[in-house]
């Protein structure tokens, strides 16, 4: 007797069941990197799927990083490399909302100092005449959405630097979750110029020297300073109301 749509023993809804015997096709390399997938009547088929619940399958890895919805052209399966599927986790960030941010900020204390250390052990010459261009760059600066901007791209190139492009993801989804506490932070607190070139120099000079030790110092405190502030201002901010 064939199998009923969406039946089986894969367990939980049947959108998960959609997901489960989807992703059961591309891990046993079925559905190769750069495969397109059948389409859609006949894929439900093979699966012994509804063509909703495929849908919904289809949308939530392509959410993932793990599918490549062309519209006209059909749905693909990416490349998998680390990168793009981290980079996926942008998405979910950006749909949360600032009660998550103490967590954001403990992730970049983690990640960044770290990934400036590896970058102190791998950053070329070119690299580093890049960063203090920046660094000058900033100084000029007024608007607060610029500064950030700029801060962000710094400490992107930074982590570039490091030739790791899974690290450089997971860094640039954290720091551009909390790039709105920086904004803030630089429309209230009048010495954020000064502030931040020392910081940066700190972290430059230290890249410059080959110091990965150094490197994680600067950063660290560069990011546990950021850290410092906002929470001490929302804080503030709470028992105001």
């Amino acid at each position: 007797m064939p199998t009923k749509p969406d039946a089986g023993a894969d367990g939980g809804s049947v959108v998960d069941v959609a997901i489960s015997r989807l992703k059961k096709r591309i891990e046993t390399g079925e559905f190769k990197p750069g495969h397109r997938l059948p389409p859609e009547a006949v894929l439900a088929a093979e699966l012994a799927l509804s063509r909703p619940s495929l849908r919904e399958a289809v949308r939530a890895l392509a959410m993932a990083g793990v599918l490549d919805v062309r519209r006209g052209d059909g749905t693909f399966v990416t490349d998998l490399r680390p990168d793009r599927l981290v980079s996926a986790i942008g998405s979910f960030l950006d749909l949360a909302n600032d009660t998550g941010l103490g967590e954001m900020l403990e992730c970049r204390k983690v990640l960044e100092p770290g990934a400036t250390a590896l970058a102190a052990t791998r950053i070329d010459e070119a690299a580093l005449d890049d960063l203090l261009e920046r660094i000058e760059r900033m100084r000029t600066l007024q608007d607060p959405e610029e500064l950030v901007h700029e801060d962000l791209a710094f400490h992107g190139a930074v982590v570039a630097a490091t030739g790791n492009l899974t690290l450089e993801s997971l860094v640039s989804s954290v720091t551009h979750r909390t790039a709105r506490a920086r904004i803030w932070r630089a429309l209230v607190k009048s010495d954020v110029l000064d502030w931040t070139h020392q910081q940066h120099m700190d972290i430059y000079e230290a890249l410059r020297a080959r110091d990965s030790l150094g490197a994680f110092a600067a950063a660290s405190r560069h990011v546990n300073a950021v850290d410092t502030w906002v929470r001490t201002r929302l804080e503030g901010l709470r028992e105001e109301a």
